[in-house]
């Protein structure tokens, strides 16, 4: 008797195969599976599973004006980045001495001779400029040079480097500064909160722009150099900028400090630094990210406006602002567009350019969103 036989000696009563011969084979379920619904395959096959990063970039670049304020913000960065590497004709702070000659003094002069004729000659005074100042745009100056002699093009994008450099490190050190106090207001309360949030008023208060003057004046006075007036720019921005996003913070952490997964944190022992920047400060950035990109082109213009009333980047270095400072001169405002024009042009598309990325991250992260 072979061992199929035996099996069927010991099957239980009215079974006449062994459970082993009634389970199906795997290859029948997989084509049982495919047959489903005359042919189709099943509804879960047709799902396609998409990540939350990757939804938030779909959204994202299917904005124009998004796509347009990035590729605006990367040609800048390139521009002021990778330029100076490629053209290197002229720098920062050289001046052009090949000044041209230029006749002024023109006058009429009227000549006696021996014989009492006379006859009438102009006098042309010959000039040589020693520097070759306010040069309208050519092959040697691509946008001419500034009253200084230096070289427009040059300076625009050492300007460049220098505004959009300003502006990031300052939009980071607000960024870290409010997220600082504001999670501590926000999760703490009481007279934490209290003390965190009079000080933002006071800032808040606080008028800027005349106080930032008066430190200008204090900066000359004790005789800081020029080059290193950005520095303190950049300290003065962050010091009475950082209470907006403080206020934000802390309102998004009064709100999500009462969920669910902030209860489960307490209970299970979590360091209070844990719960406010691992749990807590993770979900505000969306938040944040929308702030920053915005604050951009508003920490651009506030530097530009800086420099143009001195505060800022000093002659002969170079910032958008301060370059369009040479249009106080009434004449350089009438005939030279070219010294004025190109960096407040370049103002304009950085200040546009991050707006328009904001407003695309606003939408793409968005909750609301669900396509």
């Amino acid at each position: 008797m072979d061992e199929r036989d035996e099996n069927k000696l010991n099957l239980p009563e009215g079974e006449t195969e062994p459970f082993e011969a009634r389970i199906p084979e795997t290859e029948d379920i997989v084509s049982s599976e495919a047959d489903v619904a005359d042919g189709e395959k099943p509804l879960d096959r047709n799902l396609k599973l998409m990540s939350p990063g990757r939804m938030v970039a779909r959204r994202f670049f299917r904005s124009k004006l998004s796509i347009i304020g990035l590729v605006m913000i990367v040609s800048l960065i390139l521009f002021s980045w990778l330029g100076p590497v490629v053209y290197t004709r002229w720098g920062e702070t050289e001046t052009d001495y090949n000044g041209p000659t230029d006749y002024q003094n023109e006058a009429e002069v009227t000549i006696t001779r021996d014989d009492g004729s006379t006859y009438t000659v102009w006098q042309i005074q010959e000039v040589h400029k020693l520097t070759n100042a306010r040069a309208y745009p050519s092959a040697d100056h691509l946008l001419g040079t500034d009253v200084l002699g230096m070289d427009v093009f040059v300076r625009l994008m050492y300007g460049g480097q220098k505004s959009i450099a300003i502006s990031f490190i300052a939009v980071f050190a607000i960024m870290i500064i409010g997220v600082i106090f504001g999670g501590i207001a926000g999760y703490f309360g009481g007279w934490v909160d209290n003390v965190i949030m009079r000080i933002c008023d006071i800032l808040m208060c606080l008028p800027g722009l005349p106080i930032l003057l008066i430190l200008g004046a204090v900066l000359d006075a004790i005789g800081i150099k020029g080059s290193d007036r950005i520095y303190y720019l950049m300290i003065f921005l962050t010091v009475f900028s950082w209470s907006g996003t403080a206020r934000l913070v802390r309102g998004q952490i009064l709100f999500l400090r009462e969920q669910e997964y902030m209860v489960a944190a307490e209970a299970m022992g979590f360091s209070t630094a844990r719960k406010i920047f691992k749990h807590l400060v993770p979900n505000v950035m969306p938040q944040l990210i929308v702030s920053m990109t915005l604050s951009l082109g508003s920490m651009i213009l506030y530097e530009a406006s800086l420099s143009y009333l001195g505060l800022g980047v000093q002659p002969p270095f170079a910032s958008w602002g301060a370059m369009v400072n040479a249009a106080e001169q009434p004449e350089i405002l009438r005939g030279y567009f070219n010294i004025w024009g190109p960096p407040g042009i370049c103002i304009i598309l950085a200040v546009l350019g991050f707006n328009f990325v904001g407003d695309g991250l606003r939408d793409a992260l968005d909750p609301k969103m669900r396509r």
